[in-house]
């Protein structure tokens, strides 16, 4: 899969104008309004439109990211794809740096028991109780040592046991806001698992949360015909979730220019351009944008400034990326050959959250790996990014800007069709 460098380099070759250096997006920064805010419509706060998806990384290059965040008008701070490293490394770097009490911070509240490292359950993990959803908030806030999470975000495998808890926990102030987060499947995968939003839709109108967190980014609008409508009628923020498709919306756009068009509503990179179609819908409370690189996160913060598309301009927006390269479905690459080096980033031991363990190693130019207590198998490598086990599941590694890997994903076969398992690096 194609990064933001990579990409920048490539476009860079056919002339396009999108190599922004710091010193260019501070200077098109100063020249810019300021970063747009919009409300909570729960509550009517105000929040920037561009957010922070924290992740693992060097403490120095967080610190800055932070930094620039803030000084640009940047408050929230988004955790959920971070994993509990992620987390603790952007709250320990805002406290080295004494902003922690200037950010708006979401932390993740799991609704399934963790089993002990390494035993791997006969079943689903059993759902937490309400006191064990009560105890985890306040296990973080001691951890942090806060008095209060601004937004408590839950899966979409939620009961209402536990939003009940989450309400209570609301009430007594301990968490300010509460959210629910569902991954969407790609709209071409020929086996996805559910209805994409069924569930996320039944919570919606059956529970109070103020937030939701999903999949929405100009290649992929499902969200428009049912999900934000459903928030608008129900005073549902929505946050946008990889608004770059994880990188792939690059990559269709790798050999095209950016339209000269899109200066008119201020984007002057494709970073830009795809981030200012997913703010300019009113429901979108904020996007959220993962990065390790100050200059990536000024950029990105510069989409939420000055002019946004109207109906009429996000329409030929949409039409312009219909009409680019189409993402390859899952599943159907032919088998690659790839680098030592790529491989090797990718070996290591990942953790899900319910103890599963997938162990990964390099032997020559194939991946071995060894799921839980299953023998090992060499993997088929469909993409550089993503690998098939011979007996049916897929690994898909999710890599940031610099080619470090954040996490895996594994997608297998189960009894209401395909379903994903965040697995997290150790």
């Amino acid at each position: 899969m194609i990064n933001r460098r990579e990409f920048l380099e490539l476009t860079a070759g056919a002339g396009a104008t999108l190599a922004l250096t710091p010193e260019l997006l501070l200077r098109a920064h100063q020249q810019s309004s300021k970063l747009i805010q919009r409300a909570i419509p729960s509550s009517g706060e105000m929040l920037p439109v561009i957010s922070f998806g924290a992740r693992p990384a060097d403490p120095a290059a967080i610190k800055e990211v932070l930094k620039t965040l803030l000084d640009n008008g940047g408050r929230v701070v988004d955790v959920l794809h971070g994993g509990p490293a992620g987390e603790d490394g952007a709250r320990a770097a805002a406290a080295e740096l004494g902003i922690q009490d200037k950010f708006f911070w979401t932390t993740v509240v799991n609704v399934q028991a963790m089993p002990s490292r390494g035993s791997v359950p006969a079943g689903p993990p059993p759902m937490l109780d309400a006191a064990g959803v009560k105890a985890q908030v306040e296990e973080k806030l001691a951890r942090f040592k806060v008095s209060r999470i601004d937004l408590a975000m839950v899966s979409a495998a939620a009961n209402a046991t536990q939003f009940a808890a989450l309400r209570e926990l609301k009430k007594e102030g301990r968490i300010r806001y509460i959210g629910v987060h569902e991954l969407l499947f790609p709209a071409n995968d020929p086996t996805p698992p559910f209805p994409p939003t069924s569930r996320l839709e039944a919570i919606m109108r059956n529970e109070a949360v103020d937030f939701i967190g999903t999949d929405y980014h100009l290649g992929d609008r499902r969200l428009e015909e049912k999900v934000i409508p459903l928030a608008q009628e129900r005073k549902i923020g929505v946050l946008s979730y990889f608004a770059f498709d994880r990188g792939r919306i690059f990559q269709r756009a790798s050999q095209t220019t950016l339209p000269a068009w899109a200066a008119e509503f201020d984007a002057k990179s494709w970073a830009q351009f795809f981030l200012k179609y997913v703010i300019s819908h009113p429901a979108v409370v904020m996007a959220r944008t993962g990065t390790t690189k100050a200059s990536h996160m000024l950029e990105n913060l510069n989409a939420g400034m000055g002019r946004l598309p109207d109906e009429a301009m996000r329409k030929r927006m949409a039409q312009f990326v219909d009409a680019l390269p189409p993402t390859p479905p899952p599943g159907t690459q032919p088998e690659i050959k790839l680098p030592a080096a790529v491989l090797d980033r990718y070996v290591g031991e990942y953790v899900a959250a319910s103890g599963f363990t997938a162990t990964f190693r390099r032997d020559g130019d194939k991946m071995i790996v060894k799921p839980g207590n299953n023998p090992e198998a060499t993997l088929i490598a469909r993409s550089q990014t993503r690998f098939q086990d011979p007996r049916g599941p897929v690994f898909e590694f999710e890599v940031d800007g610099q080619g470090k890997v954040i996490r895996a994903f594994l997608d297998q076969q189960g009894p209401q069709g395909v379903q994903r398992l965040v697995l997290e690096r150790k």
